[in-house]
């Protein structure tokens, strides 16, 4: 009698190299985000915000900073990586959308950083900009792919076979966020939320 044919089994070693092969087969979308990314952050930087967004960005981090005071190291750590986790997610998710959200929180995160790096330069020097450096090596890759990703998403509606196409990037695009955006964003928020208990 003929053998059945047994199901190809899970490994984490073959889902962990496809993620990787689909934001290879991404790059131009993540490089797209990039390009963004950077040009608003050398606007929040070198261009004096107007007085309207100044006041509703100070009102943001300021509210931050109150929601985060009397957080112990774990806590703090905890908020960050749930924080950047579901800001991510939504990059990927609301991307369907021809990619608008995505954009527009490509050009946001990048004024926000802009703008730290300059408040941050402006109190401390340049020496102070060393504190974005060891948790944004792993976090700005997450935001990048997870940008880039949303993006993608996006086009699916210029595609011929639409259903087929927006399965492949969904699947494809969730198992990336599982096994490639989440592990760098907990690397980052433990980095980030120890830093800032340090000096607090």
């Amino acid at each position: 009698m003929p053998t059945k044919k047994r199901g190809k089994k899970f490994s984490l070693a073959n889902e962990y190299k496809e993620s990787w092969k689909y934001v290879k087969e991404s790059k131009i979308f993540i490089y797209f985000a990039i390009a963004i990314f950077v040009f608003f952050l050398a606007l929040g930087f070198f261009v004096p915000a107007p007085q309207p967004i100044y006041d509703q960005i100070m009102n943001y981090i300021n509210g931050l900073l109150t929601q985060t005071k009397d957080l112990s190291q774990f806590q703090l750590i905890t908020f960050i990586i749930s924080n950047n986790v579901q800001n991510t997610f939504l990059s990927i998710a609301l991307g369907i959308v021809l990619g608008i959200f995505p954009i527009i929180n490509t050009m946001i995160n990048g004024y926000m950083l802009g703008f730290v790096s300059l408040m941050s330069v402006n109190n401390g020097g340049l020496i102070t900009l060393w504190k974005l450096f060891p948790h944004g090596i792993f976090e700005l890759p997450a935001v990048f792919i997870s940008l880039g990703l949303g993006l993608k998403m996006g086009v699916f509606i210029f595609k011929k076979e639409k259903l087929k196409t927006f399965k492949n990037y969904a699947v494809n695009s969730f198992r990336v966020f599982l096994l490639i955006v989440i592990p760098l964003l907990i690397i980052a928020g433990i980095i980030e939320g120890t830093v800032i208990a340090l000096i607090k």
